[in-house]
């Protein structure tokens, strides 16, 4: 009985030794990556950035559980260069995006759009072996090299617009308004379901257990305009005044979807291991299609479309359960979406393909040991680069200057003493006075500064236009 007993124990052992290598076999050695940018939302619009008028239980979640930044900017103040700069880690003007891509119909030989030759997150993470998905919105290209499948994500779903109606999926603009949605490059019909229901299907199946890592780019097209937030909620803020009842209302299906893929993520064992980026792609929208308004940049002035800090300051967030990373800490210091790049390749030890030609900085040690930013300037511009009249700006340490400035919000009017405008964000950061009479050098250096970037990209459009 004593043999019998331990021959026992001993293949009891051994099954269990095989089964915890199959599982540990199963379990990615770098981390999943999961990237989630949502459209047009306000500088201020979560809990955890102060706003008292919402429900966002499931974004804060990701903030308790890891680092959230108060001074984070996006590329640009609009969609298409703003989501360049994230995906290449480069200004937009450096990544060769000078604003949102037009429609085929405008641009029957695929001319607009991200160039291919640019190498994307995507590209990087999958060259490591990771298995790479773009699910959402696209808006970067729409000839083949410069959709989803051209720029190195394995799977597409989704939209290649700018925007589309949730439930019929048609893009809503000028002209004949088109179906838009597609699963790799072929277009695809499932009329009458929600898309955000569509999108979250999309992650879960892509996020199985395997031995491989993920990269997934979750683009939500939301709460981008048509706002068409669930009916419960619409309910739930029916108290609030219009268009912040509409926008609320959206803002907690978004923060809805992205809790059912945390929580997917958590039963199937994969939370852990999975580095969760947050962040909007750059301010809320007072365009006529969101009822002119909506979202909440707080103090700061500016909107979609405005280099002001309403425009381009972001929520932003980290979170690696696994990572060792602080737990609702918050960080202060200035850094941008062009640092996720060189940041998640950092923390998943991979290799950055073109390191010298990035413009982002990894924001590792700002992360862990809440060191000073890496930044000691930082870049902004949108409209062709030989148009005077293009909005841009830059940043050094807490000077600002702006070139051609405007307000969405219509709340700061400028004239055209203004076409300089230079703040101090330290002293205000409303930006409400232009500081360009008091500092004149600070106005000759920062304008120097810019000059000298946008030198060789002038050359550079000469030089192709002259091919």
């Amino acid at each position: 009985m004593k043999f019998h007993y331990s021959i026992i124990l001993g293949v009891s052992i051994l099954m269990a030794s095989c089964a915890k290598k199959e599982e540990t076999s199963s379990t990615p050695s770098k981390p999943n990556i999961l990237v989630i940018l949502t459209d047009d939302q306000g500088t201020l619009d979560l809990n955890s950035y102060g706003s008292t008028d919402l429900a966002t239980p499931n974004l804060d979640r990701i903030a308790n559980s890891g680092v959230r930044f108060t001074q984070f900017y996006a590329a640009a103040p609009v969609c298409s260069p703003s989501r360049a700069g994230l995906l290449t880690g480069k200004y937009n003007f450096d990544a060769g995006l000078f604003g949102n891509v037009d429609i085929p119909d405008n641009d029957p030989q695929g001319k607009s759009g991200m160039p291919t030759e640019q190498i994307t997150m995507a590209e990087m993470f999958q060259s490591a072996g990771y298995n790479t998905a773009n699910i959402g919105k696209w808006h970067l290209g729409h000839s083949p090299d410069k959709l989803p499948n051209g720029q190195g994500f394995d799977y597409f779903f989704g939209h290649q617009r700018g925007c589309i109606d949730n439930y019929s999926h048609f893009f809503f603009w000028d002209g004949p308004n088109l179906h838009d949605l597609y699963q790799n490059d072929q277009e695809i019909y499932r009329p009458g379901e929600f898309f955000g229901d569509l999108m979250v299907d999309e992650v879960k199946n892509f996020t199985q257990s395997s031995a491989d890592p993920f990269f997934i780019y979750w683009a939500i097209n939301m709460p981008h305009y048509p706002y068409q937030g669930r009916p419960s909620w619409l309910e739930h803020y029916k108290d609030l005044p219009s268009p912040r009842r509409e926008y609320a209302a959206f803002i907690s299906t978004v923060d809805e979807l992205v809790g059912n893929v945390l929580d997917h993520l958590e039963a199937t064992g994969q939370l852990e291991n999975t580095i969760v980026v947050f962040q909007s792609d750059h301010g809320h929208s007072t365009e006529s299609r969101a009822y002119f308004g909506g979202g909440n940049a707080g103090p700061f002035n500016g909107a979609k479309f405005s280099m002001l800090e309403g425009g381009i300051r972001v929520p932003a967030i980290i979170s690696w359960p696994g990572g060792n990373l602080p737990q609702g800490a918050v960080r202060n210091q200035w850094a941008g979406s062009v640092d996720w790049y060189p940041t998640l390749a950092d923390l998943a030890e991979v290799t950055i393909p073109n390191p010298t030609e990035i413009s982002g900085l990894s924001l590792r040690n700002v992360i862990y040991d809440n060191a000073a930013s890496p930044h000691e300037v930082m870049h902004w511009a949108t409209g062709f680069p030989e148009n005077e009249n293009k909005a841009w700006a830059v940043r050094k340490g807490p000077w600002k200057l702006l070139g051609n400035p405007r307000d969405p919000s219509q709340k700061l009017t400028f004239t055209e003493e203004d076409k300089l405008y230079l703040v101090n964000l330290e002293q205000d950061s409303t930006e409400s006075s232009n500081l360009s009479q008091k500092h004149p050098e600070v106005v000759s250096e920062l304008l120097q500064l810019h000059e000298d970037w946008l030198a060789p990209i002038l050359e550079s459009r000469l030089n192709n236009d002259g091919k």
